[in-house]
């Protein structure tokens, strides 16, 4: 049953102004549709949502992540909106890109991967499979 099922991600956010702010100035992204305390967002067959909550995610792990073909050409358009990329100890980088080891099944042996914030603290990431 479950595997016929669209999926979809619910990120939390204290300030929905703030976080519709960010998603636009910083991403680029606009949401396709909205409800007092909601958010909905498509990117590729995939879409989101961010909800109005007074709860709030960890931030310890990877909440949310778009895969793509040129992570050089995104890392450096997000860079100039102003986006900060995160650094990990121990994970080397090149221009703040990582290289991670296949760790979960995926298309290819692993990703280069970066990491970010948005607004509200959520932890967001983008992959280009390698």
């Amino acid at each position: 049953m479950l595997d016929d099922a669209k999926v979809a991600a619910r990120i939390p956010v204290a300030d929905l102004d703030r976080a519709r702010a960010f998603y636009a100035d910083k991403l680029g992204l606009h949401p396709v549709a909205e409800r007092p305390g909601g958010l909905l967002y498509r990117c590729g067959g995939g879409e989101f949502a961010l909800f109005l909550s007074g709860g709030a995610a960890s931030g310890t792990h990877t909440q949310l992540a778009w895969e793509v073909d040129d992570i050089e050409a995104v890392v450096a358009d997000l860079r100039a909106r102003g986006v900060v990329f995160e650094e990990y100890p121990g994970m080397s980088t090149v221009d703040g890109i990582a290289e991670v080891g296949g760790n979960y099944p995926h298309k290819g042996t692993g990703e280069r991967a970066v990491w970010f914030r948005d607004s509200e603290g959520n932890l967001l990431g983008i992959g280009q499979p390698v």
